[in-house]
């Protein structure tokens, strides 16, 4: 996936606010322009393997990393 050039602080951002439960992709997508995708491979990139299977985990088993989310209408 082609991942737009970002510096090391916009980087270190976009994987703090990705961690937070509360913060959605398209919130993400609003402040960064990257898709869900996009922050996925991201996230892949600069973490640990490890560390990326744990968000991985968590971030399927939550509703709120989407905005629209069909189950809360």
């Amino acid at each position: 996936m082609k991942l737009p050039d970002l510096d090391s602080q916009t980087i270190d951002r976009i994987i703090e606010i990705a961690w937070e439960d509360r913060t959605s992709f398209d919130a993400i997508e609003a402040q960064f322009g990257l898709l869900e995708k996009q922050v996925i491979a991201l996230m892949r990139r600069e973490m640990k393997e490890s560390s990326f299977q744990m968000w991985r985990e968590r971030v399927t088993k939550r509703g709120t990393k989407h905005l629209f989310n069909t189950n809360l209408m």
